[in-house]
């Protein structure tokens, strides 16, 4: 029997009350032809209805594609497990709304319990997620009340080896929805053109062994044998149906038409580099953490700001001395951001994403840059629910809970502050509307206390200031020229932080429009030695 069918076909093997996956990582990897085919099969019947959707990262692109066509069709969903929504505008606003219950759980996590359905486990056992929102004494990642509401748990805390562990117990899965490139006759699948090797494997083998449907959405369908050995990464035997996807629904990603062989590992482009920073808080945040940086590290950079970090390192001509990795894979080479983040061009490697996890969650990461919504006294900070907007956590606890050394970047208000850069430091002429450093954190991404324990080094930068967590909580130690302590710092603060008797000034370099002159391999270097906060004081402040 034919494994080829329609899209139309594909989406009447979804009944209601059914567990469903899809894929997708942001703006790559998704079966958007499979997902347009199920709103029309709903427009046409009213079904399927009341689904629960289990998926990994975001979907779509921000505005309305992808999983978000879905999403708008009124009571196909009733629960939702994931790990990140924030491309999902159309999910986070059924979540939002109290329409769908919805658990979050980390990355990591969900590509664990993806395996132990594969293997006919009881379920995953992890320990990341310990101390943070995922874990049962701290909600158990519920997203919103309707989910409180229910008394559903997806998790629970076990001991095992003398460790509090978080057990997921596995769940059948009745369907899913992959993306490949190459699609052969018997089923044979190859990601070749893809930008990523996300979670296709996992979800494919946990649905076949769930005794389920496994379709999936090929670039082009080809001659069985044809595709070279090395090439399939997922074999015919677990895949049950084939749909050659609608070209204007099989983009390598939703943010381009093009197809780049740069990012799929199929080409170098010799021209390929960072965009250089303008002279700005971002680049003085960058800058900082930059300096943090050590030759032959693993290091990890979080979406949004963190990104300039490749910049800076490039204009300083260290960007040979560390490896980039990406939570989805891809090592080496130059991060891409917006929507096809977790895509590089010129990577060096390209791991499955369930592989550069679980190396992760085992302490491979020798420091990771990531961007933050809000902190506390005792170092917490809240990246995945904050202003009324939930995202979900993504890889964030994955890559914070265990790398070795982090370092949280951001502005030190939000919403729209005006600080000018000069090359005396700071002109701060309006603070931002939102306070980041509250008495408590909304929501518990990261846990200071975990990572005092773990003796873990963080650092949280911003472009007035820098403070480290230590045992007591929140140490402020580096405070940028121009900034006054009182009105820029501690008024702009819900705690009052630990400040210490030699609290110094930031590196006048960070605020130059010129290179820094960072090199890590020349040891015998002289380093810039530091102003003391103290010393620009009046004496009669000094001696108070």
């Amino acid at each position: 029997m034919s494994k080829i069918i329609t899209g139309a076909q594909a989406a009447a093997m979804v009944k209601d009350g059914c567990t469903i996956t899809t894929t997708g990582f942001n703006g790559f990897g998704c079966p958007e032809d499979l997902m347009m085919s199920l709103a029309d099969h709903y427009d046409q019947t009213g079904h399927p209805r009341d689904l629960r959707l289990v998926k990994c990262t975001s979907q779509g692109d921000g505005k309305g594609r992808g999983l978000s066509q879905l999403a708008a069709k009124e009571g196909m969903f009733k629960e939702v497990v994931l790990t990140h929504m924030g491309y999902d505008p159309g999910l986070r606003k059924l979540v939002q709304e109290e329409k769908v219950t919805c658990h979050m759980i980390p990355l990591g996590n969900m590509m664990s319990l993806f395996r132990a359905i594969a293997a006919g486990l009881p379920g995953a056992i992890a320990t990341t997620g310990i101390g943070t929102f995922a874990d049962p004494r701290n909600g158990g990642g519920k997203a919103n009340q309707k989910t409180w509401a229910s008394g559903k748990e997806v998790v629970s805390l076990v001991e095992l080896g003398g460790k509090e562990c978080l057990f997921y117990p596995a769940f059948p899965i009745d369907i899913c929805f992959i993306r490949a490139t190459y699609g052969d006759e018997a089923g044979n699948l190859s990601i070749k053109n893809e930008a990523m090797n996300i979670e296709q494997f996992e979800v494919a083998a946990a649905v076949h062994n769930s005794g389920g449907i496994v379709i999936a959405q090929v670039d082009r369908i080809v001659k069985k044998g044809t595709i070279p050995t090395k090439d399939v990464i997922i074999h015919g035997f677990m895949v049950d149906y084939l749909v050659e996807g609608r070209p204007e629904y099989s983009m390598q990603s939703f943010e381009t038409d093009l197809f780049r062989p740069e990012i799929a590992g199929l080409a170098t482009t010799p021209s390929a580099g960072f965009e250089p920073l303008a002279l700005s808080p971002r680049k003085v945040c960058c800058r900082r953490a930059a300096m943090e940086l050590k030759p032959n590290s693993l290091i990890n950079l979080g979406i949004g700001m963190p990104g300039g970090i490749g910049s800076v390192a490039d204009e300083e001509g260290i960007s040979d001395l560390f490896t980039l990795s990406m939570e989805c894979g891809p090592l080496g080479g130059i991060p891409l951001g917006g929507i096809d983040f977790g895509a590089a061009v010129n990577p060096e490697a390209m791991y499955r994403m369930a592989d550069i996890l679980q190396i992760y969650d085992g302490g491979a990461l020798d420091m990771a840059v990531l961007g933050f919504a809000e902190t506390d006294g005792m170092g917490n900070v809240n990246a995945h629910s904050f202003n009324g907007r939930t995202v979900g956590p993504g890889g964030f606890i994955d890559i914070t809970q265990n790398a070795k050394k982090l370092c949280f970047i951001g502005t030190f208000t939000a919403g729209k502050q005006e600080v000018v850069i000069t090359e005396e430091g700071v002109d701060i002429q309006v603070q931002g509307p939102q306070k980041k450093f509250l008495e408590q954190v909304g929501a518990i991404t990261f846990s200071g206390r975990e990572a005092i324990r773990k003796g873990q080094e963080v650092l949280y930068i911003t472009e007035r200031a820098v403070f480290r967590l230590e045992k007591e909580g929140l140490t402020l130690i580096e405070i940028a020229k121009g900034a006054d302590l009182q009105k820029d710092i501690l008024d702009q603060m819900d705690f009052v932080p630990i400040i210490p008797d030699d609290l110094r000034l930031m590196d006048h370099r960070l605020f130059l429009d010129q290179p820094m002159g960072l090199d890590p391999k020349a040891e015998s270097k002289d380093q810039p030695e530091y102003e003391f906060w103290r010393d620009l004081l009046p004496n009669a402040e000094k001696e108070n």
